[in-house]
């Protein structure tokens, strides 16, 4: 196996050679197995997409970077009742460290397509102003590139792979006391009950701060949903009495998806609204009337995008409460 120091000069913390043979869950496997199992893969994923997003040629590599590490800490929450907590909250905490590290410049990649997609379809003797607000926003995209790379040259992150690496060629830590164990179906649950009680406390008009946390927690819910739907088909396959929850969970994870999606173009109205306004702000006391003229006309549109966003997302909540029902 390559050594630390190999892996370096390669200008990688770590490779996929590194790593045993990918890990599989079969259905007679405990819950923990299967944790281990999606730690793998989501591993592999990070892995195949650091380089892209150090060099920036495609911006989707830095999207399914940020991705796995995301379903990396949603998959050590969901089964902390499995691990010995002090070790998931400490590999928890690293992962999100690394999320913060990537999450400024993926946002900025969103935008920058964003803007730059709307200005496209302005008059032409507009998009000249609209290119003052793509010129700032390339700046900061700049300054957190340079800080994204900084921290994925740091030992730190050398450090969080080499957890990582260790959580697939180990056992996972479990918990010193003797307790029952819950079963895979029961971690999504946990996850599905949360957020509907999240729900029931927002109400039918919450602000747009409150419907982004619905967001996360879908996503919590949907990333909780693939840690456990593969042992759970599984089991469908093969006839187990589990293959009812097997199927339940595959529709709460499609009803899910389609409350992701309006939600998640909610919220990219709302940012996408908050950062033109943003950059406004930052032009000075008196920016150029041709700017703020592009400036108000885009975030027009926004805001009657999150608003049409807005008027669907009960309607979609409505299904996924349905498929909650039925776990």
């Amino acid at each position: 196996m390559p050594t630390l120091a190999s892996r370096r000069s390669r200008q990688l913390p770590i490779d996929v050679a590194d790593l045993p043979a990918p890990l599989d869950a079969a259905p007679s496997d405990p819950p923990v197995q299967h944790v281990r199992a999606a730690l793998d893969l989501r591993l592999r994923a990070l892995l195949h997409h650091d380089p892209g997003t150090r060099s920036g040629a495609d911006i989707e590599d830095l999207h399914q970077m940020r991705v796995a590490v995301r379903r990396m800490r949603a998959a050590l929450k969901a089964a902390r009742p499995l691990l010995d907590s002090a070790w998931a909250d400490g590999l928890r905490a690293e992962l999100g460290w690394l999320g913060r590290a990537l999450g400024p410049v993926r946002d900025l990649d969103v935008m920058l397509l964003r803007l730059r997609g709307e200005i496209a379809s302005l008059p032409e003797r507009e998009r000249a102003a609209g290119g003052v607000l793509v010129d700032t926003l390339e700046g900061e995209h700049r300054s957190a590139r340079a800080q994204m790379l900084a921290a994925l040259d740091a030992p730190r992150y050398t450090a969080l792979l080499e957890r990582l690496a260790d959580a697939i060629r180990l056992p996972l830590p479990t918990p010193s006391a003797t307790r029952a164990q819950p079963e895979l179906v029961d971690l999504v649950r946990a996850e599905a009950y949360r957020m509907r009680r999240a729900v029931e406390k927002a109400g039918e008009d919450p602000p747009d701060a409150v419907l982004h946390e619905l967001r996360i927690l879908g996503k919590r819910v949907r990333y909780t949903g693939e840690l456990v739907a593969p042992g759970l088909r599984t089991q469908e396959r093969h006839g187990r009495s589990e293959a009812g929850q097997g199927r339940a969970v595959k529709r709460l994870l499609a009803a899910t998806a389609q409350l992701q999606e309006v939600l998640g173009d909610h919220q990219d109205a709302c940012v996408a609204e908050q950062r033109i306004r943003e950059l406004l702000d930052g032009l000075g006391e008196l920016p150029d009337a041709h700017v703020v003229f592009v400036a108000g006309r885009l975030v027009e549109r926004e805001r009657a995008r999150a608003e049409h966003k807005r008027a669907e997302w009960l309607s979609a909540w409505t299904q996924v409460a349905d498929r909650i029902a039925d776990l």
